[in-house]
């Protein structure tokens, strides 16, 4: 019987020897994950159900991500509780201020979560994992809870559909655009309940950062996870860990639900217009929308890649006098990297901030809230009424470049007119 890869991963964790879409299972899972709003929920849950001992402490990792640097007493609060229960249990995975990151550029760059992996995380872009060929999908705080008791946790096994992208790519175009492309064209429940398996010499030939992108937005299709299978590119990231992992992929005659073959050599750089990721435009279209805030950061696009991209259209470049540019690296080691390459000097010449990683601004948590009227564009994947603060402002979203050059210019802006 032939598989996807999603199903394999599926198979293989609940100890079956077959499986069928729309098939409830219960699976053994290899990690699952908490940040600072939803595991609070999953351990109170846990507590409450009378439990002492989680079921490996090896296999829980918590972020404190959302609101940290704690932005208040309520999110210090939060915070704690994290910290009292990495202690309590002898969690390991437990990244506190100063060592931690955005969980979803956090957890590859530590080698938490491998090809082959189910993972489950309290978070909605735990599907980011995908771009390593895991099986990785987002859960409800009681689900994380259980997982906490046993390890185990319920999946219904989604159809599959899969993307091919075909031609060459036009400079400043990347993973980012190639989702927002795919979103405007499905729409964003037109992978509901699926796995999308993104694949074609175009996917070949992304390196990692534009994979993460590319797998961390399929939620915003309705997908369960995004996946890429992996290959050398996979393979020469994850070289330097050292536990067991295994390569899937998909059998030349798996059934898919639907398959759409693009070819992209045309596309141009692409922006999510509000109020949905999928209202998607050419950035060269929206030349009249000004601007009071452009982010560049967050789990899909704060990663090292996405900042060289975005120094190097701001070099020797002042923003545009009264706009906000906040500059957010997704984790300390790509901090690091920033400050060790002069990016970081290139944003605070320009006149934005360079911030300490945190999800801030994208959920509206804090470190670049919008009041009314005013609009943001911003490397981040949601844009919903209300998404980064009023629910008269508006956000766009986009890749680093456009991100970088609307920054001089004051408005969404094609990379080109700046360079």
């Amino acid at each position: 019987m032939p598989y996807t890869i999603a199903e394999k991963i599926l198979m293989a964790h609940a100890g079956k020897n077959d499986i069928r879409p729309g098939e409830f299972i219960e699976a053994s899972v290899d990690l699952a994950l908490g940040n600072d709003i939803t595991a609070p929920l999953a351990i109170a849950e846990f507590k409450k159900a009378g439990f002492k001992k989680v079921f490996d402490k090896n296999k829980i990792v918590l972020v404190p991500d959302h609101f940290a640097p704690a932005k208040d007493l309520k999110s210090a609060n939060q915070c704690k509780i994290l910290a009292d229960f990495a202690k309590e249990q002898q969690i390991k995975n437990y990244f506190e201020v100063g060592c931690m990151g955005i969980e979803h550029a956090l957890l590859p760059e530590k080698g938490l979560v491998l090809p082959g992996d189910l993972v489950i995380g309290a978070d909605s872009h735990t599907c980011t994992y995908g771009a390593l060929g895991c099986y990785a999908t987002g859960v409800g705080s009681t689900d994380l809870a259980r997982a906490f008791i046993d390890g185990k946790c319920w999946f219904k096994v989604p159809a599959s559909i899969k993307f091919i992208y075909k031609g060459k790519l036009k400079k400043w175009v990347g993973g980012k655009d190639l989702i927002l492309y795919t979103i405007g064209q499905i729409g964003v429940d037109g992978a509901l309940y699926k796995a999308m398996e993104f694949s074609g010499p175009v996917i070949e030939k992304l390196g990692m950062d534009d994979r993460f992108a590319m797998s961390n937005m399929a939620i915003e299709a309705g997908a369960r996870t995004g996946i890429i299978a992996a290959d050398s590119v996979t393979k020469k990231y994850v070289s330097g860990f050292k536990r067991r992992m295994k390569f899937y992929i998909s059998d030349a005659d798996a059934q898919y639900e639907k398959i759409y073959d693009w070819n992209v050599s045309e596309l141009e750089p692409q922006v999510a217009c509000p109020h949905l990721p999928s209202n998607v435009r050419p950035a060269d279209k929206l030349s009249d929308v000004k601007l009071d805030q452009v982010v560049i950061g967050s789990c899909t696009n704060g990663r090292i890649s996405d900042l060289r991209i975005a120094a190097k259209l701001l070099k020797g470049k002042k923003i545009k006098f009264g706009l906000r540019l906040i500059v957010i690296p997704a984790t300390q080691k790509i901090y690091l990297e920033a400050v060790k390459e002069g990016l970081a000097e290139i944003f605070v010449k320009a006149g934005g901030v360079f911030s300490t990683p945190t999800c801030g601004p994208c959920l509206g948590g804090h470190m670049g809230i919008l009041t009314e009227g005013e609009k943001c564009l911003a490397t981040t994947n949601r844009n919903f009424i209300g998404r980064m603060g009023h629910v008269k402002s508006e956000v766009y979203l986009s890749g680093p470049p456009v991100a970088a050059a609307s920054a001089v210019t004051g408005r969404i802006t094609h990379p080109d007119e700046v360079i």
